[in-house]
C-alpha cells in the first residue's frame, strides 16, 4: 500500500475511505481524541502506518484553528447559579468531558438581556474558543441564530426550536407526564402544577406534559391551579401560598428546588404532607431523598447530558453544524414519601 501512496501526501478523507470510516474518525485517531472505539482506533492506525500518511503540521494548525478552550455560557444571573444545584452539576459533567479530551473549559455568565448582547461579539469569534456549549437559554434568544450565522460550532442544553441548532435535552414532556398521571392515579382530584418560566423550553415542554395527562384521562384543567414560578426556591414558596386558597390535593412543582420551597410553604401552613396534599418534583437532586417528606420527584442525568453536550460538540468541531445534532434522553419516576409511597397501579 505505501508503495501506491508513497509520493502524494494524503488526505484525510482518502485515509478514512482506505480504513472504512469517516474524516471526523480519522482525525480524532492523529489527534489522540477519544470517543473512537479501540478496533476502529487499531484499523486506522494501521492504515496510517501502511500508507506513512504524516499530517502537515502548518497545514493542520491552520484548518483545525483549535485552541482547546471550549466555553460554556450559562444564561442567568450569578445568583441563580450557585442557589440552584442543577448547573454545578452540569458543569461537573461538562468539566470532567473537557479534562479527559483535554481541553479547558471556560464558564460565560450572563446577568441580562444587556450583558448578552454586550457579549455576543466576543463569544462569536471563532478565533477565542473551539466551541461553546449553550445553557439556560431562553425562547427567542438573539445568540443561537447569531451563533449559526457565524458557523460558530455549538450545542444547546436543553430543547431549542431553530431547526439549525443541535441540542442534548432530557424528555421533559414525557417526565411531566409521567408525573401527572401517577397523581391522578393516585385518586387526586384537585391536581396544581407550579411551573418554570414561560419563556424556557424546559418550563414549557413540563407544563405540556402535564396538561396532556390531565386531557388524556378528561380530568378538568382550572386554570386556577396553575401558578408560574421562576425555577428558584422562594418562587415555589410564594407560588405554593398563592395555591393554597384554592385547596389543591396534589402538586407537580417543575423542580425540585422550587419544590423544596412548596414544602416549606405546606409547613408553614400546617397542611400535611402527603395527607392532604401530595407533592412531585423534577430533578431528583440529592436533596430529595432527605426532603420533608422526602421527595417523589422525576430523575433526569444531568452529568451525563453535560457529558453528552461535549461529545456532540467536539463531532461538529469535526464535521461541522450540519446536520444538527440531537440527543434527548429518558427520564424517571423517583417514588417516595411525598405523595404517599404507593406505586400507581
Amino acid at each position: 500500500m505505501s508503495g501506491l501512496h508513497g509520493m502524494k501526501r494524503l488526505t484525510l478523507e482518502e485515509i478514512g475511505k482506505l480504513a472504512g470510516v469517516s474524516r471526523s474518525t480519522v482525525s480524532r485517531v492523529v489527534n489522540d481524541q477519544p470517543y473512537v472505539s479501540p478496533p476502529v482506533r487499531e484499523r486506522v492506525s494501521r492504515v496510517i502506518a501502511e500508507t506513512g500518511y504524516s499530517p502537515d503540521p502548518a497545514a493542520r494548525s491552520l484548518a483545525r484553528q483549535r485552541t482547546g478552550i471550549v466555553g460554556l455560557v450559562v444564561a442567568l444571573a450569578i445568583d441563580s447559579l450557585f442557589e440552584d444545584p442543577f448547573f454545578p452539576r452540569l458543569i461537573q459533567g461538562v468539566s470532567r468531558a473537557c479534562t479527559s479530551h483535554g481541553s479547558i473549559l471556560s464558564l460565560i455568565l450572563l446577568y441580562s438581556r444587556e450583558d448578552e448582547a454586550q457579549l455576543h461579539p466576543t463569544i462569536s469569534q471563532r478565533q477565542l474558543f473551539d466551541g461553546f456549549i449553550i445553557a439556560a437559554t431562553r425562547t427567542g434568544d438573539p445568540l443561537i441564530p447569531q451563533l449559526l450565522d457565524n458557523g460558530v460550532s455549538f450545542v444547546v442544553h436543553g430543547r431549542h426550536d431553530d431547526p439549525r441548532a443541535s441540542y442534548v435535552d432530557v424528555d421533559n414532556v414525557a417526565g411531566s407526564y409521567t408525573a401527572a398521571n401517577h397523581l391522578l392515579r393516585l385518586g387526586r382530584r384537585r391536581i396544581a402544577t407550579i411551573t418554570g418560566p414561560m419563556d424556557s423550553a424546559a418550563a414549557l415542554d413540563r407544563e405540556r406534559g402535564f396538561l396532556s395527562a390531565l386531557r388524556d384521562r378528561n380530568h378538568p384543567i382550572d386554570e386556577a391551579l396553575i401558578v408560574v414560578g421562576d425555577f428558584s426556591e422562594l418562587s415555589g414558596y410564594e407560588a405554593m401560598q398563592r395555591l393554597l386558597p384554592h385547596e389543591p390535593d396534589a402538586v407537580f412543582v417543575a423542580s425540585d428546588t422550587m419544590a423544596l420551597g412548596a414544602l416549606r410553604a405546606l409547613r408553614e401552613a400546617g397542611i400535611r404532607v402527603p395527607g392532604d396534599i401530595a407533592v412531585v418534583g423534577f430533578d431528583d437532586m440529592p436533596y430529595a431523598a432527605t426532603a420533608a417528606p422526602p421527595l417523589t420527584t422525576v430523575r433526569q442525568p444531568i452529568r451525563r447530558a453535560g457529558t453528552l453536550a461535549f461529545e456532540a460538540l467536539c463531532d461538529i468541531m469535526d464535521s461541522g453544524l450540519q446536520p444538527p445534532r440531537r440527543i434527548v434522553m429518558p427520564t424517571e419516576l423517583v417514588i417516595r414519601e411525598s405523595c404517599g409511597m404507593r406505586q400507581a397501579g
